[in-house]
């Protein structure tokens, strides 16, 4: 019994720690649209609903001193018709980056981070007159500020008109001339416990808040008259407002008025009258008791239309998705081996009249499953909406930390990609960002003198092309100075000035994804140290996708980052290069040719194809071939692959033909290259190694040319099998 508690604990953690994350990212959104709309009232009450929402779960989970720190936010919210939207928006940031912190530190199981500092904050709000707006004459009577019942305290106002008995909203105003507030609402607590219960105090009791006006949810069989007169108490109350919610009794005479068209008596969380207590008496059907415990904000959501009924949402772990890709994977091989053993059944037997109903269970089962993987992939896939929607927030503190302008434009949000590759390329987007704020946007007064709007410009857009999925980084901002990095990266011996002169001016812009490499003239906590470009190389390389970058001086850059849509099941081109099988991905290769030996020439001691009026590098996988003892042209295939702005031939010996490839992902100690990304099995059982294209291009342009085998040659093969290579078949001097 103990033991199915934890794992009902412990499921209960987890699903509190994922709502809880969308909470928080719900609460950074809100708090922006309050900073950019301060004259709107609503997110500050959707904010407070968040809290209110987090305060609950937390404790729900045993979390209190996450609850706490909820609760006392949610009490400075209840401050928006005096708190400036600006106090309120700095205090809810600061809540929700200790919130986050803390939630990291309950699951990890390390100690709590300080929420000192947003105490000190909510306070200073609270006290501060310089966070507070100026109210109108209009405000300043003694009315009821708005408040928010618990659900506890919704359902005890309930239980209490089922048992018949009369329920009351009192509020009490202090008398200024008072000297203990604190004593004066433990008097009213009192006179009104003897003579009915109460369901709900505000500000609570036991609180040392120096309040001068407090509210109370009353059930009493006494009258409201009885009750207003209990509660004046000379020169400690000043004002006492009593208003019947209803007994279960006056439901028909209630709706009779309505009726009839007689008003309804004021929610109990609006403006209390103050005045004769009897005019302030009047009823309310039961079936509006929760209307009637509603906030104005509760209320005012409540009267909206609401939305049509959500689909039905089920929360399941990746890894289980992860095991029922991987079983499809399992069965597309399956489908290859039958393939494989139909193929051989036919050349063996071709009259046999069972060829035919074999052929038509293979395709029947070929339908199906191609349908199945297509709706587990879908199943992985999330809109990139899921990663854009970190970045607001970002964007505007590391626009406030660098003291600049800059306003964050999203595109494409609906463009779906695989949930691993989305989580994979958050870090290296958040560094590109970061890097666009830092170095690209300029400053206002810069961007003035530029004769451009002092507000930089940062768009992130997503789209699909063809099977891949294409994220692109945009700012408007100074630019890349080709020049500068080509200085740059002379000075830090990344590049010989002769191998510079001959760089194109995407080369160039390439350097900046090496290690180590920085144009920043100083170190600042945003930019300088030399690090975060190459990481996103990295990761991209490992995702087997690449990042390149086109930048105009004085308009901005863009950095684009080219994706696969999934990297569980491709569809490959199979090719050999030494009697070894390979395969990359059909949707890179941009054409197939043929070509002769003789073609391929050497320039600046590397290899280029004249293709169609244009010069095309070629990388050689393999040993360039032996000649001919006939004297015939050796002739080769060319897999021109095409990696952003750039294209480059592959020489290979044979090409095999396509095939539907489920990846394999292979460890450090099976590959020792980065060369290859994974492994996959055909249905005739043969195992096929899948390149890494990006890594490929990369170790071809980074290549000296006083490398042993020079740039681009004998890349698939081993060090002691390139040292064999002859110069002369390398280009190289005899």
């Amino acid at each position: 019994m103990n033991q199915f508690q934890d794992e009902r604990a412990a499921e209960l953690k987890e699903l509190f720690f994922e709502t809880a994350l969308e909470l928080l990212q719900s609460l950074n959104e809100e708090t922006l649209k309050l900073e950019k709309q301060p004259g709107d009232l609503e997110p500050v009450r959707t904010i407070r609903r968040i809290v209110h929402t987090l305060k609950g779960d937390s404790a729900a989970v045993g979390y209190s001193e996450l609850s706490e720190l909820a609760h006392e936010l949610e009490d400075a919210l209840a401050l928006e018709a005096a708190a400036t939207p600006a106090a309120l928006a700095e205090v809810a940031f600061a809540a929700a980056d200790t919130f986050g912190a803390m939630l990291t530190s309950y699951r990890e199981g390390s100690k709590l981070p300080s929420a000192d500092p947003v105490r000190k904050m909510i306070r200073k709000m609270a006290r501060d007159p310089k966070t507070r707006k100026p109210r109108s004459p209009k405000t300043q009577t003694a009315s009821a500020p708005e408040v928010i019942w618990t659900e506890y305290e919704k359902l005890s106002t309930q239980a209490a008109l089922k048992q018949g008995k009369n329920v009351y909203h009192v509020v009490a105003q202090i008398d200024p001339n008072c000297a203990m507030p604190i004593a004066a609402q433990q008097l009213v607590l009192k006179a009104l416990t003897e003579n009915g219960e109460v369901l709900g105090t505000r500000p609570e009791a036991g609180s040392t808040k120096n309040a001068m006006q407090f509210q109370l949810l009353v059930a009493s069989d006494q009258t409201a008259e009885l009750l207003s007169a209990k509660c004046r108490i000379p020169t400690v109350i000043s004002q006492v407002s009593v208003q019947s919610i209803g007994t279960p009794a006056q439901q028909a005479i209630q709706k009779a008025k309505v009726v009839d068209g007689a008003a309804k008596p004021p929610a109990i969380d609006g403006p209390a009258p103050v005045g004769t207590p009897e005019a302030n008496v009047a009823a309310e059907p039961v079936e509006e008791i929760e209307t009637v415990l509603l906030s104005s904000s509760e209320r005012e959501a409540a009267a909206r239309p609401s939305p049509a009924p959500a689909e039905n949402v089920l929360r399941v772990d990746a890894e289980r998705i992860d095991t029922v890709l991987n079983l499809v994977g399992e069965l597309i091989i399956g489908k290859s081996m039958l393939q494989q053993v139909l193929n051989e059944f036919s050349a063996r037997y071709p009259k046999e009249s069972m060829r035919s109903r074999f052929a038509d269970a293979m395709a029947f089962q070929s339908r199906v499953l191609n349908d199945l993987q297509r709706s587990v992939m879908k199943v992985r896939m999330v809109p990139v909406e899921q990663l854009f929607r970190r970045f607001p927030r970002m964007v505007r503190d590391v626009a406030k930390q660098c003291d600049k302008q800059v306003d964050l434009v999203l595109n494409g949000q609906d463009t779906a990609l695989d949930k691993s590759l989305l989580d994979a390329i958050a870090e290296p987007m958040t560094h590109l960002v970061r890097n666009a704020i830092g170095h690209g946007i300029e400053s206002a007064e810069e961007r003035a003198r530029a004769g451009k709007p002092a507000h930089g410009t940062i768009r992130l857009e997503a789209y699909h092309q063809g099977n891949q999925v294409i994220v692109e980084i945009i700012d408007d901002g100074r630019g890349i100075d080709s020049q500068k990095v080509k200085t740059r990266a002379i000075e830090r011996g990344l590049l010989k000035r002769e191998e510079a002169s001959r760089l194109s001016e995407a080369d160039i812009l390439d350097l900046i994804f090496r290690p180590g490499f920085s144009t920043a003239d100083e170190i600042t906590e945003i930019s300088g140290r030399g690090v975060g470009l190459d990481v996103v190389q990295s990761v991209l390389h490992r995702l087997k996708g690449t990042v390149h970058v086109v930048s105009r001086p004085g308009q901005g850059s863009t950095f684009r980052l080219q994706l696969p849509l999934t990297l569980a099941i491709i569809k490959a081109l199979l090719f050999r290069v030494e009697q070894r099988l390979y395969a990359i991905p059909l949707n890179a290769v941009a054409e197939i040719a043929r070509a002769h030996e003789s073609d391929i020439h050497q320039v600046d001691n590397c290899e280029v194809l004249q293709l169609r009026n244009s010069v095309l590098p070629v990388a050689r996988l393999g040993r360039p071939p032996e000649e001919r003892s006939d004297g015939r042209p050796q002739k080769v295939f060319v897999l021109v692959i095409a990696m952003g702005e750039r294209k480059l031939g592959l020489l290979v010996d044979a090409i095999e033909g396509e095939e539907e490839l489920v990846i394999k992902a292979l460890d450090e100690q099976t590959a020792e290259t980065d060369l290859v990304s994974g492994a996959s099995i055909l249905g005739s059982g043969h195992v096929v190694l899948i390149l890494n294209l990006a890594a490929i291009v990369e170790r071809f342009a980074t290549s000296r040319p006083d490398t042993v085998g020079g740039p681009g040659v004998g890349l698939l093969l081993s060090h002691s099998e390139r040292t064999r290579i002859p110069q002369t078949a390398m280009g190289g001097q005899a």
